[in-house]
């Protein structure tokens, strides 16, 4: 690992003009390629300061041992030479966008003496016409129904020669499939005309043909040609499925691809819908892991980049229209770009209203679940699992499994309604049975690091407890008494009388000991202490840096408890914290043991977020009423309706509350006393109403 001072250039040597750099490590390889606006000001923010760049940053600047740039005479030659040097040297720490597969097109070869249909992938070739994109699967479907009505050839070059060979046709032919021209069915002509059709069809005009075959369907029915009009009628049917597959959501001359994306600090996942004619004839997603420091805009510009620059030969693959959920970096000199490589102009727009807006949100939509599904399988991979604690294990030297992990969030909205969340894993799967709340009132209020040190002090307290209920137990399971009914010695060792063995019951000893046994199995009067928190973990994580590690440090050293381990996970730079550290655990960004922390985290900053807010809805409504002990919510309707405002409510005697439906002696006498003057609700000033947060609705007065 080379010290960048070792080969930093001088900040003079620089030049100031726009320029693409590149990075090699010792080898000679180049493992990141870069443009920048101002060359000079882009390098030196490499090497200014190493120890203060992101992880993944730090690790490729550590990685290489050499950088050098090339100059360009604008922004729009460093965007072409910045791609083109990506695609030669494809650098390790460049964001790269790979899914398992390449545009499927369905392709009609019209260049053949005998045009051919068939599902075609990369480049484009002369004299065949495209339609899609599709997804594999619906471009499978969508040709083996359009071949029943337009039984244009889909035959490979070999099948067709055998087929004149020999003077038959090949399956397709005999379950009429295929027009067979191989062996003298239909001219070359008539299945030219054939394929005619198959384009006019995929090309927009369905309605013209399924009219057609209506009045033939018609015409045939007139005659009283039912077998004619019956196989018409199936053709109709096929092509309307496969019309109305490709649902209109567009205007009918819109052509466009629309990409949206959602992201969290280490992955993105990226899909886009291709619209044709107004219509989706295809889907296509990517999942990529962000080992560079990229914004959206960054992420953006890099993802047109890579998905068209792969074609970027082909001319006329790109849509009229690219659609994306944010403006991408250098988006003019990008349009530029694209339009070079389509031959026509190229818009790139953000959708804001509209028809396009909302199908932006069904991506983006799609966008969630596939990043989601990607998180669940590898969570779900038993393998990855335990590769991932392994690697937790490892690094920060620990040395016990990490058999259980419990992560603890604070959730507060200005320090109000502040709660805590305990979220547990076991194997490295979640254990919801075990996930705990807290609620934190008083001076553990006021700061994260005083709620995060009450809540493990809590939890940890309740542990303690439980385990010294269990030890007295086990004691007094172990006392002489018990010895002796348990047929010992009272050193544990089993003592027999005459032949007879433990468990069958056939000596004195043991029918004593079965029936102490039966008894304290049967004793309800000393029921066993409830675990409330299962046994302890291996390991704690906090949502939080070094304060909040520190804190948690505290609670359990305060507790006694020095077998349990604490950890922190900085959610800005992804950062493992040791308590009493000066320096954090940094985790290569590919590490499933970072992933792992960072799911567990997320999960229980989840369940915090859910509880605040379950708190805070319920804070939003209040009565005056509610502090009356045995005061229900029935009942307090009832005490509303009689009586008409809590004012009421207050001035009235005993006698008058015994009035309202539900309220006897013993209440009224509660609520008398709960709004005299000394009780927990006695005037304090002017009455304040019950008043609904949300909507503003004053709910009593």
């Amino acid at each position: 690992m080379a010290d960048p001072s070792s080969y930093r250039p001088q900040t003079g040597e620089i030049p100031t003009n726009p320029g693409v750099y590149r990075f090699r490590d010792p080898h000679g390889r180049v493992i990141y390629v870069g443009k920048a606006k101002n060359l000079r000001s882009r390098l030196n923010s490499y090497f200014a300061n190493p120890a203060g760049l992101l992880p993944k940053t730090h690790a490729m600047v550590y990685a290489a041992s050499s950088v050098e740039w090339t100059v360009v005479g604008s922004e729009l030659e460093s965007l072409q030479l910045e791609y083109t040097w990506i695609k030669e040297f494809k650098p390790r720490f460049n964001v790269v966008f790979r899914d398992d597969k390449t545009y499927p097109y369905l392709a009609v070869t019209m260049g053949e003496k005998l045009p051919r249909v068939q599902v075609m992938r990369g480049e484009r070739r002369k004299g065949t016409r495209y339609f899609g994109p599709y997804t594999a699967g619906a471009i499978r479907d969508t040709m083996d129904t359009l071949l029943r009505v337009f039984p244009v050839r889909s035959c490979s070059a070999g099948v067709l020669k055998r087929a004149q060979a020999s003077g038959r046709p090949c399956l397709l032919g005999y379950i009429d499939k295929c027009s067979a021209p191989c062996v003298g069915r239909v001219t070359p002509e008539e299945h030219r005309a054939l394929a005619e059709d198959f384009c006019a069809f995929m090309g927009g005009e369905a309605k013209r043909f399924i009219s057609r075959l209506e009045k033939e369907m018609g015409a045939a029915v007139a005659v009283l040609d039912y077998e004619r009009a019956a196989r018409l009628r199936d053709d109709i049917t096929a092509l309307r499925k496969v019309f109305e597959r490709n649902a209109v959501v567009l205007a009918e001359d819109t052509d466009a691809d629309v990409f949206a994306l959602h992201e969290d600090e280490l992955e993105a996942a990226v899909q886009v819908f291709h619209v044709r004619g107004g219509r989706v004839r295809g889907q296509r997603g990517w999942v990529v892991e962000k080992v560079e420091d990229f914004t959206t805009p960054d992420l953006v510009e890099h993802l047109l980049q890579q998905v068209y620059g792969e074609d970027a030969e082909v001319q006329g693959r790109l849509p009229r229209e690219v659609l994306v959920p944010v403006e991408p970096s250098n988006a003019q000199d990008l349009a530029v770009w694209l339009a070079g490589i389509r031959g026509a102009k190229v818009d790139i727009r953000v959708p804001q209203r509209g028809d396009k807006a909302a199908l932006m949100s069904t991506v983006r939509e799609n966008a969630e679940h596939a990043l989601r599904l990607h998180k669940t399988r590898r969570a779900g991979d038993l393998t990855v699992r335990s590769q991932a604690l392994q690697e937790l294990q490892e690094a920060l030297e620990l040395p016990v499994p990490l058999l259980r992990i419990e992560c603890y969030d604070v959730s507060h909205v200005q320090g109000t309604n502040v709660v805590a969340s305990m979220v547990v894993v076991e194997d490295g799967l979640p254990k919801k049975s075990d996930y705990r709340k807290f609620s934190i009132t008083g001076a553990a209020a006021t700061d994260d690091t005083a709620a995060m040190h009450d809540v493990l002090t809590r939890r940890f307290r309740h542990y303690l407890v439980d385990k010294t209920a269990q030890v007295e137990a086990a004691e007094l399971v172990a006392t002489p008494a018990a010895a002796a009914a348990n047929g010992t010695n009272g050193t544990g060792t089993i003592e027999t009388s005459g032949t007879g063995t433990i468990g069958t019951g056939t000596t004195g000893a043991n029918k004593a000991a079965v029936a102490a046994l039966d008894a304290a199995l049967s004793d309800t009067t000393t029921p066993a202490p409830r675990a409330k928190f299962a046994y302890p973990p291996n390991l704690v994580v906090v949502d939080g840096g070094k304060p909040q590690v520190n804190a948690a440090a505290r609670a359990l050293e305060s507790l006694g408890i020095d077998d349990v381990y604490v950890v922190g996970l900085a959610k800005r730079l992804e950062e493992v914290w040791l308590p009493d550290s000066d320096f954090p655990v940094i985790l290569p960004r590919s590490s499933q043991g970072l992933y792992m922390l960072q799911r567990i985290r997320d999960e229980a900053h989840r369940f915090a977020i859910s509880f605040h807010r379950q708190k805070r809805g319920k804070a939003m409504t209040v009565s005056a009423l509610d502090g009356v002990p045995g005061l229900g919510d029935s009942k307090r309707k009832a005490l509303l309706a009689h009586f008409g405002s809590v004012k009421k409510i207050k001035a009235a005697s005993a006698e008058e509350l015994t009035a309202a439906k539900g309220v006897g002696p013993a209440l009224a006498a509660a609520i008398v006393t709960h709004f005299s003057p000394g009780g927990a609700g006695g005037d304090t000033g002017d009455a304040v109403p019950a008043i609904n947060m949300t909507t503003g609705e004053v709910l009593e007065t």
